[in-house]
């Protein structure tokens, strides 16, 4: 009886590279299966279609010439009369003839807060007034008035920048195109300036002389 046996030994090359191919496609296949299982096709959105996340905590600038009052409440209650101390100013305590007193006015707030006032010379009233007779008021001849809202800090005094100069006459409406007005008595006559700003009156007068 005879047996046939199959040779041992190297193959043809041509054998392992079909192997090594039907290896690599089989890699290949169960790679892309993979890649599907986790990768859906058409599950996913746009990156376009999707809106960024609005931006939070962004700083902005206030605008040019906003009034930084409007930016804090606090800062922009207007004041409390009751807190606001006004006081009228002259810049001598007598004057030798033909001087003219520079008068002006300090406001001080009394509150715990900061506050504005319209302190303008819309809202400014100079009175000199001696005895029972009112000699002069800014008023009866004022030209231009403004508003100008300032803040008033605690305990801090303001005070008006340009004085108000008294002519030393008589005013009123009649009176304010006259130049030659007669001047009021002086040789040590006693007069009182009284001021009033934002609606609040100083609390007392301050007395000066003319000579």
């Amino acid at each position: 009886m005879s047996t046939t046996k199959h040779p041992v030994g190297p193959q043809a090359s041509a054998v392992y590279r079909r192997r090594r191919l039907v290896v690599g496609l089989g890699l290949l296949a169960v790679l892309l299966i993979i890649v599907l299982i986790f990768v859906r096709p058409g599950s996913g959105s746009d990156p376009a279609a999707t809106p960024a996340p609005a931006a939070t905590g962004a700083a902005t600038d206030p605008p040019a010439g906003a009034d930084p009052a409007a930016e804090n409440p606090a800062a922009g209650a207007a004041c409390d009369p009751a807190t606001v101390v006004v006081e009228a100013i002259t810049d001598q305590g007598s004057y030798d003839p033909g001087d003219e007193p520079q008068l002006s006015l300090s406001v001080t707030n009394t509150g715990s807060a900061s506050c504005t006032l319209n302190a303008g010379t819309s809202t400014q009233v100079f009175t000199i007034t001696s005895g029972a007779d009112v000699y002069w008021t800014s008023t009866d001849c004022q030209t231009d008035p403004a508003d100008a809202e300032v803040t008033l800090e605690p305990g801090v005094a303001v005070s008006t920048k340009t004085p108000v100069t008294w002519d030393r006459t008589r005013s009123s409406p009649e009176t304010c195109e006259i130049t030659d007005r007669e001047p009021v008595p002086g040789e040590g006559a006693s007069y009182y300036l009284s001021v009033s700003v934002g609606g609040v009156t100083s609390a007392s007068p301050t007395q000066f002389l003319l000579n």
